[in-house]
């Protein structure tokens, strides 16, 4: 499982026109990619580290902050771009493995008392942000 964290002052993600999820002031992006032999650890350690990581301003977690959290699944994470021009995604998990695991992400991240907004699972998204940093961050677990 990989994650792009991205520390940022507001963020929206919109399917078809409408705003889906959305991050007020201070908070985080996190990107989610699943690969085929992901599971429980990889979901427990990449919940830990969206509320753990110390990368709001002053050195702050989004738990020490009470800053809120947009999960978006991005599959594109496991494009291989080694060979060739176009991406492969076999790397990538397929959707009946990958969503059940990015909702439990979020779930987890829930449980912790942050509060999280989500994008929607194999739609067309357009995210805006604004990045605060600029602050990013790959985990892979």
């Amino acid at each position: 499982m990989r994650a792009v964290i991205q520390r940022v002052d507001g963020a929206q993600v919109e399917v078809d026109g409408e705003v889906i999820g959305a991050v007020e002031g201070e908070g985080l992006v996190a990107l989610v990619g699943v690969t085929h032999d992901d599971g429980p650890e990889q979901v427990a350690t990449i919940a830990r580290k969206i509320c753990e990581l110390r990368l709001l301003t002053g050195e702050r977690s989004v738990l020490d902050a009470g800053a809120q959290v947009l999960v978006i699944s991005q599959f594109t994470l496991y494009a291989d771009v080694r060979k060739g021009r176009r991406p492969s995604w076999n790397g990538a998990a397929p959707a009946a493995v990958a969503e059940p695991l990015v909702d439990q992400v979020v779930e987890a991240v829930r449980q912790r008392g942050v509060s999280v907004a989500t994008g929607r699972f194999g739609a067309h998204m357009r995210v805006g942000l604004t990045g605060d940093g600029p602050v990013t961050i790959l985990v892979e677990a």
